[in-house]
């Protein structure tokens, strides 16, 4: 089954195009700046040279409609009509209570969806909008909404609850969510394939590295305990997310900055992390660069965040009682050996031991154990694939939904 992937931001459409059964990726791209005079627009068909174009492109809608076109281009030959997308998947960050699982979209869902805005009023908004433009652009395929909170819905109790009072949860749905759910699905159910593995009795940490971070305490297949908390700003230091502060830090900053709330939201959210820390960059590459050229800043904020992941597995160790594996994915984790190898030192008397030479050397090979022969805990690279995680779930609830039910 051909299945249409959609993520899409305030100002941005990321695509992919993939055959569920062969796993394989047909086509994939971006849309940028939507919205803004110019727009950019990026293809990439395996085999061909990536194409770049720009235009005007005013809303989600007219997003689509270029992307549509462009998948119908018989210079690439890679779908002939549109007729041969069977389903659409689409990434939604933020299911609240309501979705456990994911859900072929109606009126119900979209509502539902609308509901849980206040809780993610940056992504939901976004992803309404893709929601409404696709089903626009293809009216008569099922359209499925794949949810970033849905893994962690297996949270006990005890790892979701505040200690606020009760009556605010129960009332305004205050409690841990965690997000990047399809990729910590993804990279631990990878680990039980390449190690001939069930997932009863296995006991995994997910570090999920990239501009947004999140680590996620897997036992038994399930997430038990993760990182990010109400909203993806709790947890790890990223790029610029403050990660875990002390509340009263705010209401200091509010008197003595006189901050509005938005100044307020846009401080932890756009300007702190490893930006704020370093004063120079968000992007991980270049605060390594800078640091081994002497910058000490660079270097505070490359250690904050390592000490904090760092934190983050000990922390999972004791919930779990022991740790079978840790999985490195996203851009860092899979592509930063520094920072994997900074993350691990001196960590051997939890038993584990990285393997140097295959931890330098792994970047760029796809799945790789970067842990020595003597550690009792093995470590992992294993690129992540959210798209598929959708295109599998948007292809199974497609394939149900079009079940007469007299089957």
């Amino acid at each position: 089954m051909v299945v249409f992937v959609i993520n899409c931001g305030s100002s941005s459409i990321k695509y992919q195009l993939i055959e569920t059964e062969s796993k394989k990726k047909l086509i994939s791209g971006l849309v940028e700046r939507i919205g803004a005079v110019t727009s950019i627009v990026k293809h990439e068909v395996p085999g061909f040279k990536p194409v770049k174009l720009t235009m005007a492109l005013e809303n989600h809608t007219q997003a689509i409609t270029e992307i549509m076109n462009f998948l119908q281009n018989n210079e690439f030959n890679v779908i002939s009509s549109l007729d041969e997308i069977k389903a659409v998947g689409h990434r939604v960050v933020h299911g609240g209570e309501t979705f456990k699982d994911s859900v072929l979209i109606d009126d119900d869902v979209i509502h539902a969806i609308e509901e849980a805005i206040d809780l993610a009023p940056l992504h939901n908004p976004p992803n309404l909008k893709g929601i409404e433009a696709a089903q626009k652009a293809m009216p008569t395929i099922p359209h499925v909404a794949v949810f970033d909170t849905a893994f962690h819905h297996t949270l006990p109790a005890e790892a979701y609850l505040y200690a606020i009072p009760n009556r605010l949860y129960r009332r305004y749905k205050i409690r841990r969510y965690g997000f990047h759910g399809t990729s910590h699905y993804f990279v631990s159910r990878r680990y039980f394939s390449l190690n001939n593995l069930s997932r009863e009795n296995t006991k995994i940490i997910s570090c999920h590295l990239g501009n947004g971070s999140s680590i996620c305490a897997i036992k038994d297949g399930y997430s038990v305990d993760t990182s990010m908390g109400f909203t993806p700003l709790a947890g790890l230091a990223m790029g610029t997310r403050t990660g875990d502060i002390d509340p009263s830090i705010l209401f200091y900053l509010v008197e003595k900055e006189e901050l509005s709330l938005k100044s307020l939201h846009e401080l932890l959210n756009r300007h702190s992390g490893l930006l704020g820390l370093s004063g120079y960059a968000a992007d991980m590459r270049d605060l390594i660069n800078e640091m081994q050229n002497g910058d000490y800043r660079c270097k505070q904020a490359v250690d904050v965040y390592a000490y904090r992941i760092k934190q983050y597995i000990g922390n999972y160790m004791a919930v779990m009682n022991g740790c079978d594996a840790i999985v490195f994915t996203a851009g860092i984790g899979e592509n930063s050996a520094f920072i994997r190898e900074h993350v691990l030192a001196n960590m051997e008397g939890l038993g584990i031991v990285l393997d140097k030479e295959a931890n330098d050397n792994a970047g760029g090979k796809g799945e790789v154990l970067i842990s020595a022969p003597e550690s009792k805990i093995k470590v992992y690279v294993i690129p992540t694939n959210e798209e598929l995680v959708i295109a599998l779930d948007a292809a199974k609830i497609a394939l149900a939904a079009n079940q007469s039910p007299w089957i």
